[in-house]
C-alpha cells in the first residue's frame, strides 16, 4: 500500500498506548492518516503519540465525559474523524467467576463494552452528518471459541461482536461497521497464555485495519474477520456470496 492511500483521513485509536493499539496505530500512520491515540497511561500513549507523530490522549473509556472530551480534542486538533478503531480493553484473570472481585468483574464490561458503546456513540452523529466515516471494533475468538478461560473477557467480547453486528444494521449504507480478531497475539494481556500457543503474527491486525480503512471491504460491513484466518481479499472478492448466505458470522443457524 502506498503511503498516500490513506491521506487525508483522521483515526482514532482507543487502546492505542501499547500492543495492537499500538501496531494499529504505526500501521495507519504509515499509510499516511493523522492519528489520535488514547489510553489510560499518560507515558505509553505520549510515547507513541511521538513515534508516530500523531496526538496522544489520555482518557477512561468508562468515563463518558472523557470519551466525548477525547473525541471533542482530537476534531479540534486534528480534523473530524474519519475511522474510530474502538481498540481500547481490559482482562481480569480469574481461575473462578465466583472468586472473582465483582468490581474487577463489571469493570471488564465497563471498558470492553460501555467504552466501545460511548466512542461509537461519540463519533457516529458527525460522521452521518458529514456523509461518511468506519468504525472497527476489536473482538476476540474468547467470543465463541471453548475454553477461553475468564467469564467476563469472553462474555464482554460476545457483547461486543453483537453491538458491532447489530450497529452495523442500524448504519447500513451510511457508516461500515466491522468487528475484528487479531488472533492470539503475544502482549501484556495474554500473557498467561503458555508458550506453545497458536500466536498469531502481531503485524497482522494492523494490516487488516489499514485495508478496512481505504473502503475497499466496505461491503463487508456487519461481517467478524479474522486477522490471520481470513483473507481479506478474498472475502472482497466473495462479498456479495457472503452476505447472500450470512458468513463470516457468529450465530446459530438452523
Amino acid at each position: 500500500m502506498s503511503q498516500s492511500e490513506l491521506d487525508g483521513q483522521v483515526a482514532l485509536v482507543t487502546g492505542g498506548g501499547r500492543g495492537i493499539g499500538a501496531g494499529i496505530a504505526r500501521e495507519l500512520a504509515a499509510a499516511g492518516a493523522r492519528v489520535a491515540v488514547s489510553a489510560r497511561t499518560r507515558e505509553q500513549v505520549e510515547g507513541i503519540a511521538s513515534e508516530i507523530g500523531g496526538l496522544g490522549i489520555v482518557a477512561d473509556m468508562a468515563d463518558r465525559s472523557a470519551v466525548e472530551a477525547m473525541v471533542e480534542q482530537v476534531e479540534s486538533e486534528l480534523g473530524p474523524i474519519d475511522l474510530l478503531v474502538a481498540n481500547a480493553g481490559r482482562n481480569v484473570h480469574e481461575q473462578r467467576a465466583w472468586e472473582v472481585d465483582p468490581g474487577d468483574w463489571w469493570n471488564v464490561f465497563e471498558v470492553n463494552v460501555f467504552g466501545v458503546y460511548l466512542c461509537c456513540r461519540a463519533v457516529i452523529p458527525g460522521m452521518l452528518e458529514r456523509g461518511g466515516g468506519r468504525i472497527v471494533i476489536t473482538g476476540s475468538g474468547a467470543s465463541y471459541l471453548p475454553h477461553s478461560g475468564s467469564t467476563a473477557y469472553s462474555s464482554s467480547k460476545a457483547a461486543v461482536w453483537r453491538f458491532g453486528n447489530v450497529l452495523a444494521e442500524q448504519l447500513e449504507g451510511r457508516i461500515p461497521v466491522f468487528v475484528i480478531s487479531p488472533g492470539l497475539v503475544k502482549t501484556e494481556m495474554t500473557t498467561g497464555a503458555p508458550d506453545d500457543a497458536p500466536w498469531t503474527p502481531p503485524e497482522l491486525a494492523p494490516r487488516l485495519v489499514r485495508k478496512l480503512a481505504t473502503g475497499r471491504a466496505d461491503a463487508l460491513t456487519g461481517r467478524y474477520i479474522h486477522a490471520e484466518h481470513d483473507d481479506i481479499e478474498e472475502l472482497i472478492r466473495r462479498a456479495g456470496e457472503i452476505r447472500e448466505r450470512d458468513l463470516n458470522a457468529i450465530r446459530l443457524q438452523r
